[in-house]
Parts: structure tokens; sequence; C-alpha cells
């Protein structure tokens, strides 16, 4: 398939070919549902952590005598039905990470790629820098391409450390590099905006040749 390539300003200069198999195949919503759910999962801490009643610090000592009180046996004031006791399966520190599956990791990205074209909200760029690294400079280019400062995805061809600077003050905006794409950016970003020569290795990094 071909799609438009725009200038800085937002004009239209020229046509680039971009893979069907990446930009335009059949979405598939469970690779989607799964790739997310991956990533978020991988973001939490984990650190919860409950204490029970063996851990809890406090006295051993029965509270009062068995029996002749009219009072439910009670060992220690330690016990989870107590004040200030333990707790009965509370968290404890966990590690929720796991790992996805490349074949579909990779076609979760396609299918976002491919969801981002058949839902209008992708454009090609043609490749830019900020070379001062100025966030009033980037903002004046984004103007051209974002209505109303929603969700956008920035795609560069490689980890542009100037660019990243410029892009740290705009709230709105997430700079992704070709090959370390996000799930839930992709998902959520109501625009995107690739450079062209990241939209080049994206054709051939996400082509066929890996058989998915």
């Amino acid at each position: 398939m071909e799609t438009k390539v725009f200038s800085i300003k937002g004009e239209e200069l020229r046509t680039i070919t971009l893979n069907d198999d990446v930009f335009n195949r059949e979405v598939s919503d469970g690779s989607i549902y799964h790739a997310v759910n991956n990533e978020l999962a991988n973001r939490r801490v984990g650190t919860a952590c409950t204490k029970t009643r063996g851990e809890v610090n406090y006295s051993n000592s029965k509270p009062y005598k068995q029996k002749g009180t009219g009072n439910a046996r009670a060992g220690d004031k330690k016990s989870p039905i107590w004040v200030g006791g333990g707790t009965i399966f509370g968290p404890k520190p966990r590690d929720y990470s796991y790992t996805l599956p490349k074949k579909m990791k990779r076609l979760a990205m396609k299918s976002l790629l491919s969801l981002s074209v058949l839902e209008d909200r992708l454009a090609v760029v043609e490749d830019f820098t900020i070379e001062t690294g100025k966030t009033r400079e980037l903002s004046g280019i984004l103007q051209n391409f974002v209505k109303d400062n929603k969700r956008t995805v920035l795609i560069l061809k490689d980890d542009d450390v100037m660019m990243r600077r410029a892009a740290r003050n705009i709230p709105y905006l997430r700079v992704l590099s070709y090959n370390r794409l996000s799930a839930k950016e992709l998902l959520y970003g109501r625009t995107l905006l690739m450079l062209e020569s990241a939209a080049t290795n994206l054709n051939e990094f996400y082509g066929d040749k890996q058989g998915v």
C-alpha cells in the first residue's frame, strides 16, 4: 500500500510504499489484548506486603482465661479476628512479570500499526531532528498534525537524544523507537507520527521474513 509523506509544515511531499503485511493486515484483537496486558503486568512493582499472625509484633499472652467469662476462646491478640492482629491471605511481595511469545508480540505490533492506518490515525513525516533539543521547536511542528493536544506517539528511526529531550516537557507526547514499540501507547495514541526512515525500517523489521 502507498501513503503520503508530509513535510514538517504539514504539506504533502511524496508517497511511500508500506508493507501490506505490517500496515495492511487483518487486525488480531486477541494478540493486542495479550500484549497490552503483558506490558501492564511487567510494570507492576509487586511490593505490597501484609503480616500474618506469626509476624505481627504483639503480645503472646492469653487475653483472658479460657473459661468462665462468657466470651469465645482466645489464644492471643495476634488472631486475625482481633483489631491489630494478623491478616489472612494478605498480599506478599511477588513478581507479576511474564514473557509473551515472540510471535504473538510481533502479531500484536503489526495489528496495532494496521489498526492505526485503518482508523486514519497514522501520518508519515519527513525525517527531521531537533538539534537544539528545545521543546518550543518540536511543539511548533506538532501543531501542524495534532489537534486539541490529543495523545500522540512519535516513532523515530533510532534513539535520538535531542528529540527525546525536546519531547520531555510535552505532556501528551510519547516518543518511541521503531524497534522498541509499546502496545499500550500504540493502542491509546490518538495520533501516530512516524518518520519516513522509521516507516522504511518497520517494513523490514516486522516483515514476513520472520514467519508471522
